[in-house]
């Protein structure tokens, strides 16, 4: 079993997809003073490189014909000059400023009115501007517009720098699965399923760890992974790690491998176990959140079952999700989570939860493997509810392949 999420997944909860993804907030606030202003076009830009970028920009039906992402040099545009001072913020009529008559856009779009003012970041550095004009002068502007402007500007630079700073994460994110799925990033560990009668070692599940400094836990890793759009890419690589030890385990042992449900639909999942031997493979299912369209998974499946792989719900037990995984996809395991079989021996409620899934099991003809069994009293009661296989660290902890083939 995994550790809780630690701060380190926190720390990236507010990580995006995209780090130019347009919030919804810049729209609505370039259309709000657009039109309060009166003015034709309005835009936010960037400086950087000597360039002046349009990141985003609303044209109203001016028909202004610039999109997101043109740029033109930074020299020639009112927004640097508006920074280093040389155009006041506030221009009612270009063509009466002898330093906007230097540009050519002054008399070629033609500018009228221009208001811009700097946005500034939380360390005091200049982003670039927030700006609207109007192809013809505006008299009736005045310093309160420009007071609007300003607060409009901090509002916009908040967001920049959230939008900056997850674009950094996603960066960070990125290296560290690039690093973990690079050679030697990624191990696999196996933790040994035992028969209660016998106390041989039937199976092994393929745990993924991590060969990093700090460490951080296998959750931690899959969490962030899902949230930079990247968990199928590192759930497939442990996987294909994992099946590798196949031909080094006795045919007679089966091999437990996690998937997300995300992965499974993709086919990615199907991509991997192809070409190996099913009915020697449980892949588990791992999600902890309610799954909209079980129909997805099962049709993803279907062809996998039917040449024999076997589907396990993890964690049963942990939270209402795995209980509508276990009536959704029929798996053939069931895996009661850690919180059932710890102090299971002293816990009339964990009993009667246990034994009920037992009564479950034996209804509909799914197998229950106990997991985190990890002392003997617990293994008892694991036994004497008449639950035929066991994990936990009281029968094996995670080891290397080698250590776990010294097992059989």
């Amino acid at each position: 079993m995994s550790p809780p999420l630690d701060a380190a997944a926190a720390g990236i909860a507010g990580l995006q997809a995209s780090a130019w993804e347009v919030k919804p907030s810049l729209p609505r606030i370039l259309d709000a003073i657009r039109r309060h202003m009166g003015m034709d076009v309005a835009f936010i830009s960037e400086i950087a490189g000597g360039r002046r970028y349009f990141r985003h920009i609303d044209v109203g039906d001016s028909g202004f014909p610039v999109v997101p992402g043109d740029s033109h040099p930074a020299e020639e545009s009112y927004c640097l000059r508006v920074v280093d001072g040389r155009l006041p913020e506030l221009i009612p009529n270009a063509c009466l400023n002898t330093e906007a008559l230097t540009l050519a856009a002054t008399l070629a779009l033609p500018v009228g009115a221009h208001l811009s003012v700097p946005i500034r970041l939380a360390d005091g550095r200049v982003y670039g501007t927030f700006c609207c004009f109007s192809f013809s002068p505006n008299a009736t502007l005045t310093g309160r517009d420009l007071s609007v402007m300003r607060v409009l500007a901090d509002m916009v630079g908040d967001q920049i720098q959230q939008d900056l700073e997850e674009q950094e994460a996603k960066r960070l994110v990125d290296e560290r699965i690039d690093a973990a799925l690079g050679s030697s990033g990624l191990r696999m560990v196996f933790q040994p399923i035992v028969q209660v009668e016998t106390g041989r070692v039937v199976a092994f599940e393929a745990l993924a760890r991590f060969a990093t400094e700090p460490y951080r836990s296998p959750d931690v890793w899959f969490a962030e992974a899902a949230l930079a759009g990247r968990a199928a890419e590192l759930e497939i690589m442990a996987i294909r790690l994992a099946l590798a030890s196949l031909v080094q385990l006795p045919p007679s042992i089966y091999l437990t491998v996690n998937a997300s449900p995300e992965t499974i639909v993709t086919g990615a999942l199907a991509d991997a176990l192809r070409g190996q031997p099913l009915d020697r493979i449980v892949v588990e299912v791992t999600e902890h959140q309610a799954i909209e369209r079980y129909e997805d998974i099962m049709e993803a499946v279907a062809p996998l079952k039917a040449s024999g792989l076997r589907i396990a719900i993890d964690d049963a037990g942990a939270g209402y999700a795995s209980f509508r995984h276990i009536l959704n996809l029929h798996p053939e395991i069931v895996k009661l989570d850690i919180s059932i079989t710890r102090s299971i021996h002293s816990d009339r409620s964990r009993r009667a939860l246990a034994a009920a899934l037992c009564g479950f099991a034996s209804e509909t003809g799914c197998q229950i493997v106990a997991e985190g069994v990890e002392t003997n009293l617990e293994f008892q009661v694991i036994k004497a509810l008449g639950i035929s296989k066991v994990q936990g660290y009281h029968l094996g902890r995670p080891v290397p392949l080698k250590d776990a083939l010294a097992l059989l």
